[in-house]
């Protein structure tokens, strides 16, 4: 590997990777067991060595063996062989795991705040009015100072928010009951999904993504994603999450040497899936952008079809593996697929892609000019790293050994609107026994003077020490009864302070 350059396989000649282009973003693609994985993790390899950090997804468990030392096994060796791979090593990359569920590695977390409504409404799968309930919800808490930190904070806000109906709506517009049942039955089902655990503090920090080892490589973040495939829109809302947050706070840098990080988006076909015109938009524009912030984006799906044109016309560096044409459908997207490469002479690129063994691809990057290369059918490089999953004693271990260990493992849960809103929701109902029982003394007061009037000028001096006695025990009585209510008050609103 040059200096500047990641060795990604032969063609006719060495196919490399530019380091000083490889923020213009890439694109891998290819029928389900062509090969996919293994590019990803070979680029992911090569960037760490170069000192470029990497974020990477891992669907089916096999991306962790990047963390280990490969093995040389024949069928290794004779690929190194057959492409001239003289200087052919086997070693680890820096690995840290992630997980949301906290189970095959690091938690990793985000306030609802911070996610916002745009993408909490694409994670919930909201209608147009759901959503602008969602946004009046955001409003209101920003101006009240409510922290929205996980879902029982959201939850209770909902709640709130339904309760205070008419000037909710004189205020900020209508907000339908029924709208926010909805909101809340969808909680409901990102609950389920396990998405409680994603929110929540501590917060993840970007830039924990930016981690380089002492001598210079870079750290590869593998992210656990075979549970989270189960809920696909949880797993496609997360990484566009952390994807805009990158953009948000990176500083630009305009045209680094090398990216300052790499972003691998498996599935990625999930993330463009049923997404509105607003939110495509957006998405269309952090990739454009973000590059300037030394991100390289690398999307990886089966076929370049899943991406938008206006995403794909931003990937200069392509790796296509085969494509299979049983029916019309599939032969379209093989022409597609074919059309999205500058053309070589040499070969028919529609038929090549058809024709492509395991571990061979159709590889067209920018060359140093920024200029896509023609597109050249290529043996890739066997990995350096273990190929599969790695064993789940040393995926344990090397979480132990991060160094991120201890800073995420353990969840916090401070004040927030959950409890502000239990609190005055407290306040509340003890100021309303207060008043109930201000009325009601009142109305005894009058039925009782109302009655003494009427038998003023008949009662005897039995009737009036009678009175006189009933008087005071009812005065006694109740005096017990008030400081019994005071204290049982008074409880209660410590027991909200305590709790806190």
């Amino acid at each position: 590997m040059a200096d500047n350059s990641i060795y990604i396989g032969q063609s006719t000649k060495r196919e490399v990777l530019y380091l000083p282009l490889a923020n213009r973003h890439g694109l891998v693609t290819g029928a389900t067991g062509t090969g996919k994985t293994v590019t990803l993790q070979i680029l992911a390899e090569g960037f760490s060595k170069a000192g470029v950090p990497v974020f990477a997804a891992d669907i089916k468990g096999d991306l962790s063996g990047i963390s280990q030392k490969g093995e040389p096994k024949d069928f290794l060796l004779k690929r190194a062989k057959k492409i001239g791979f003289d200087d052919y090593t086997f070693e680890a990359s820096p690995t840290i795991f992630l997980d949301l569920f906290g189970e095959q590695g690091h938690p990793i977390r985000t306030t609802v705040s911070d996610m916002g409504p745009l993408l909490l409404s694409r994670l919930m799968g909201l209608s147009d009015a759901q959503e602008g309930a969602l946004n009046i919800l955001f409003r209101v808490a920003d101006e009240e100072g409510l922290l929205v930190l996980d879902l029982k904070d959201l939850r209770a806000l909902l709640a709130d928010l339904a309760s205070r109906g008419s000037a909710i709506t004189t205020q900020y517009g209508n907000v339908d009951a029924r709208t926010i049942g909805a909101i809340q039955r969808r909680l409901v089902v990102i609950e389920e999904q396990g998405g409680a655990s994603f929110f929540g503090e501590p917060a993840f920090k970007i830039k924990d993504l930016m981690r380089t080892t002492y001598d210079g490589r870079g750290f590869v973040s593998v992210l656990a994603a075979d549970k989270l495939m189960e809920s696909p829109e949880l797993y496609a809302t997360f990484l566009l999450w952390l994807m805009s947050e990158l953009f948000e706070e990176l500083p630009e840098v305009g045209n680094p040497d090398k990216p300052r990080l790499v972003f691998f988006f498996d599935e990625a076909h999930l993330l463009f899936n049923d997404a509105p015109p607003g939110l495509l938009q957006k998405i269309e524009q952090v990739v454009r952008l973000i590059r300037s912030k030394g991100v390289g984006i690398y999307f990886v799906t089966q076929n370049p079809l899943d991406v938008p044109d206006t995403v794909l016309a931003q990937l200069g560096n392509r790796v296509q593996h085969a494509l299979r044409a049983f029916t019309p459908r599939d032969q379209k997207a093989v022409k597609a697929a074919a059309q999205t490469f500058r053309q070589n002479p040499a070969f028919d690129t529609e038929k090549a892609i058809t024709e492509l063994g395991v571990g061979e691809a159709l590889v067209s990057v920018l060359d140093e000019k920024g200029v896509p290369t023609m597109v050249e059918r290529t043996l890739i490089r066997p990995p350096s790293g273990k190929l599969g999953p790695v064993d789940p004693a040393v995926r344990q271990a090397a979480i132990q050994n991060s160094p991120v260990f201890g800073e995420y493992d353990k969840a916090i849960d401070r004040e927030s609107a959950y409890e502000i809103l239990q609190k005055r929701a407290a306040e509340q109902q003890a100021a309303a026994q207060v008043e109930a029982k201000r009325k009601a003394d009142e109305e005894e007061a009058k039925r009782q003077a109302k009655a003494a009037s009427s038998s003023r000028g008949r009662e005897t001096a039995t009737d009036r020490f009678v009175k006189n006695v009933a008087s005071s025990v009812g005065r006694q009585v109740g005096s017990v009864l008030v400081r019994q209510l005071g204290s049982a008050l008074v409880r209660g609103v410590l027991g909200g302070l305590l709790r806190r």
